[in-house]
């Protein structure tokens, strides 16, 4: 199967020699080599099987700068939230505390998703053309409803 190949090593080639690996020392070698590598495997394996379910997503939207100006309700948003989102069997928690909504999952849950269905339903409120959602700079899991600045387009045009 394996013809005899011939190692050098450094120290014996200074010293002339030439040491001789048979097919059954490089076969050996080979099956340790391939042992090790799949016990990393599997090890890599259990650890991911004992981590077991991936943590829940909690986002937060606030929508208090159009509600204290009364451009939008909060409810039928929430309610809008709870109608289209669709996680695959998990259970998804909506719930507001007077100029913010809560949403809570189970398992991961895409942030961009939910920037997706806010977009939508201000789309569909025809708001969309003044409010955006934006990422809050402070934290990561929250989302705000802002306005988008007229005031600084209107003074780029007149120069």
């Amino acid at each position: 199967m394996f013809a005899a190949t011939s190692f050098v090593d450094r120290k014996n080639l200074q010293r002339g020699k030439t040491l001789i690996l048979t097919s059954s020392i490089i076969t050996s070698i080979h099956s340790t080599v391939r042992e090790e590598r799949d016990s990393v495997k599997m090890s890599r394996a259990v650890a991911a099987a004992k981590g077991g379910k991936k943590k829940g997503a909690t986002f937060v939207i606030d929508c208090s700068k159009p509600v204290d100006d009364k451009i939008m309700e909060i409810a039928p948003l929430d309610k809008f939230l709870q109608e289209r989102i669709k996680v695959g069997g998990d259970s998804v928690t909506v719930s507001r505390d007077k100029n913010k909504i809560t949403v809570t999952c189970d398992s991961a849950f895409s942030k961009r998703y939910l920037k997706y269905l806010v977009k939508k339903y201000l789309k569909k409120n025809n708001v969309r053309d003044w409010l955006r959602v934006i990422a809050s700079n402070k934290e990561r899991n929250v989302y705000e409803l802002r306005y988008f600045n007229i005031a600084e387009n209107e003074a780029d045009e007149e120069e």
